[in-house]
């Protein structure tokens, strides 16, 4: 039987592919803002969320999307305030979240093994209503994350300069921290909470071993995100393996894929810009 003639892999499929859409969206700026680890974070206290959803008997994505971004809000604040550092604050969302997820299923009854399947990932928990959500979370990162590029990059690039230039650096830090945590909610499903962030760094350091420019790094990025997240799902199905840690796999392949590439790409490069100079060089002695 076909991989779509099930309506469970179809919908499966759907979500990996806004995975691998959304996660190197947001991601590229958490790189470029070393904050690569913020995605772990979020991932943990969205946990929380999750276990909210399945006691109180609502969705788990749309629970946990308003508690990530909740956190994420907390953090940034925290951040730009300096009144503790970004690791502090990122360790409470790590611990914090984690312990309250626990507690609130254990509070709540059990259903641990739903919890698992959004730590984890598992293709067979995507309902119907759960890609809808994903799709509508999926459009407003996309939305953020390529219409307001200029702005994102430059607040990623240097803050300062970006205030001296009058753009509201605290709204687009902030925004930038919700759209994380959206983003964390769009692929609890397939790649699970505690792998996601892998999702939001890997592909982008894979794309940045042979890329120079913001654009290009964004389109492989999302390439790679799109083609790791299609195949893992896939493979999930053929040979019975986990979603989550199949897809982080794939990208941890390609990543070194990429940096045994990126070798002898910079020494061609070295050698043309040598060249280059080179000619520049005699023509200049010529003159």
């Amino acid at each position: 039987m076909d991989i779509l003639d099930y309506a469970f892999m179809q919908r499966a499929l759907i979500a990996a592919a806004l995975v691998g859409i959304t996660a190197p969206a947001i991601g590229t700026y958490l790189v470029q803002r070393r904050q690569a680890l913020m995605g772990d974070g979020l991932g943990h206290v969205a946990m929380t969320g999750v276990a909210l959803g399945l006691v109180l008997q609502t969705s788990p994505v749309w629970m946990a999307t308003l508690v990530a971004v909740l956190g994420a809000v907390g953090m940034e604040l925290i951040r730009a305030r300096g009144k503790t550092s970004g690791d502090v604050a990122l360790a409470m969302l790590f611990y914090g979240g984690l312990a309250g997820g626990v507690m609130i299923i254990n509070l709540g009854g059990g259903q641990t093994a739903s919890l698992l399947g959004s730590m984890f990932g598992s293709i067979t928990t995507v309902a119907a209503e759960d890609v809808t959500a994903m799709a509508i979370l999926a459009a407003f990162v996309l939305a953020v994350a390529i219409g307001l590029r200029r702005q994102l990059f430059a607040v990623c690039q240097d803050e300062e300069f970006a205030r001296v230039t009058g753009l509201p650096v605290r709204a687009l830090n902030l925004l930038i921290a919700v759209t994380a945590a959206i983003t964390v909610t769009v692929a609890m499903r397939i790649v699970g909470l505690l792998l996601v962030s892998a999702m939001l760094v890997i592909p982008v350091a894979a794309a940045q071993r042979l890329t120079r420019s913001f654009a290009a790094t964004l389109g492989l990025a999302m390439a790679i995100s799109v083609t790791v997240s299609l195949t893992g799902t896939a493979a999930t199905y053929y040979i019975n393996v986990p979603s989550g840690a199949t897809i982080v796999l794939l990208a941890i392949g390609v990543f070194i894929a990429m940096t045994a590439l990126s070798a002898p790409l910079a020494r061609r490069r070295a050698r043309a810009s040598l060249a280059a100079e080179e000619v520049c060089t005699r023509d200049d002695v010529k003159v």
